[in-house]
């Protein structure tokens, strides 16, 4: 997944290929296979290349080992990765416990709504893995919008949805038109 990040990056930035390799040393055949997810960058080439495309290197060290499935390729997933960013904090409450299932995590959230119970409720705590791709039925945080959502996604036929545990809640349909962004997967949630 990070070769076709990094691919996604450079043609956002309008970069080429040949100016990206000037920049960071890098060989451009091997920059090509890093781009074909044929070959994972070294850390410090990784460095190297987010300095020289200026994206902050943690969101793109998140999808260092992931490996993209055809249900992900279908729904173009690199589109819906924030790469630019990092998550704000407006407290920080204290640290979780990792348990061994849960070692991929990134951060700890507590849940704002109850959108989600009985399976999270409001206010529990949930463990996040950032910046990773999601499959069909996995349940993940979304920023939808301008709003941070915890939602199952959903991949049908010709659709992609957000849709809540609450079966009052609609689902949410997304469209070319929604601004749609992957924060992160639900792991599980804290059990105190």
């Amino acid at each position: 997944m990070i070769g076709d990040m990094l691919s996604k990056i450079r043609e956002d930035k309008k970069i080429s290929k040949t100016n990206l390799a000037n920049a960071t040393n890098i060989n451009v055949g091997h920059l090509t296979h890093i781009e074909k997810s044929e070959r994972n960058p070294s850390h410090k080439s990784l460095k190297s290349l987010c300095d020289a495309l200026e994206v902050p290197y943690q969101p793109l060290m998140y999808t260092y080992d992931k490996k993209l499935t055809e249900e992900q390729l279908d729904y173009e997933v690199v589109n819906h990765i924030k790469y630019d960013s990092i998550p704000m904090y407006d407290n920080l409450v204290g640290f979780a416990t990792v348990p061994k299932e849960y070692a991929s995590a990134s951060m700890c959230l507590k849940v704002q709504d109850d959108s989600m119970a009985p399976k999270f409720e409001k206010d529990s705590y949930v463990f996040i893995e950032l910046n990773t791709p999601l499959s069909n039925k996995d349940v993940g945080l979304f920023e939808y919008n301008g709003q941070y959502i915890i939602r199952k996604f959903i991949k049908r036929k010709n659709d992609l949805v957000l849709r809540a545990e609450k079966t009052d809640i609609e689902d949410i349909i997304l469209t070319s038109k929604d601004t749609f962004y992957i924060i992160g997967k639900v792991l599980g949630k804290v059990h105190k």
